[in-house]
């Protein structure tokens, strides 16, 4: 089935480019992907995205946030020369709504390792447990994680996360971890319910409150980011270095506002663009 939707301000390259999702692949001037239990081809051709998929039109819509106003969003976080010059180059990169429990596996699979090795693990991990679509797997589920052990999750090349992704699952499959429950929290809420989840940092759980729970005052805090925010707003982030992620974060809040996450991602995608092989810490 194919669905063409017209678009504006939104750029599908810088999209799934950006670091963000790690399950699409660059083919033929498309792209490539799994959404749930669903395979996805998708192209741009001027201000259209055209998706072959049984993804429903709504979905579609959902999941490359084209329902984000984003003349609402530029306004808000455009507060400097140096967003401004961002804004410009990548204009039209939007967030991703990605699915809970993937978006947390994955971003638990991302600590220290460049994108290419996230997405081979990720890949690996889809192979070995998720279910076969033709070609291409669905993300695995909680109680195919849950039922493997340590040594064989290895195998997918997670290395010492691959403990901890096991007892997420495992917390998840016993209903010991409500992956819904996020949604109803304020943002301070749900980050201390995820940073008590052994395996998951201040960085990892921005990540998954922005990308999956819709928490868009998230500020992702990694190396890059810290480098960035380091040589663009020193003056302003004054603190003890251990305290140095959540007094970006919360600077971050105040300087751009509600929209704080796409601030993140543009800044973030300004440091990888052109060498998505720096490991992401």
């Amino acid at each position: 089935m194919r669905t063409i939707i017209k678009t504006e301000d939104f750029n599908l390259d810088y999209t799934l480019d950006c670091g963000q999702v790690f399950r699409w692949q660059s083919i033929n001037g498309g792209w490539i992907g799994v959404v749930g239990s669903h395979i996805v081809r998708a192209r741009q051709e001027a201000e259209a995205l055209i998706v072959d998929s049984d993804l429903s039109r709504d979905r579609i819509i959902h999941y490359f946030r084209l329902d984000d106003d984003m003349q609402d969003i530029y306004s808000q976080i455009n507060k400097d020369p140096i967003m401004d010059g961002l804004i410009q180059h990548f204009r039209g990169l939007r967030l991703i709504r990605q699915e809970p429990w993937e978006c947390l596996i994955s971003y638990m699979a991302s600590s220290c390792k460049s994108i290419p090795n996230i997405k081979d693990s990720i890949s690996n991990l889809c192979r070995l447990y998720g279910e076969d679509l033709g070609g291409y797997y669905s993300f695995p589920t909680a109680r195919s994680v849950a039922q493997t052990t340590e040594f064989q999750l290895r195998k997918t090349k997670l290395g010492f996360r691959a403990v901890n992704i096991l007892e997420v699952a495992q917390l998840v499959e016993a209903g010991d971890l409500d992956m819904e429950k996020p949604f109803s929290l304020d943002y301070e809420q749900a980050r201390e319910m995820l940073l008590g989840i052994r395996g998951i940092g201040p960085k990892i759980a921005d990540c998954v409150l922005l990308f999956a729970y819709d928490k868009l005052g998230a500020f992702p805090a990694d190396t890059h980011i810290l480098s960035i925010m380091d040589e663009h707003y020193n003056q302003y982030l004054k603190g003890p270095k251990h305290r140095m992620n959540s007094i970006i974060g919360e600077f971050a809040r105040d300087y751009f506002g509600h929209y704080a996450g796409y601030a993140q991602q543009y800044l973030y995608y300004s440091r990888i663009a052109d060498d998505p092989g720096l490991p992401v810490c």
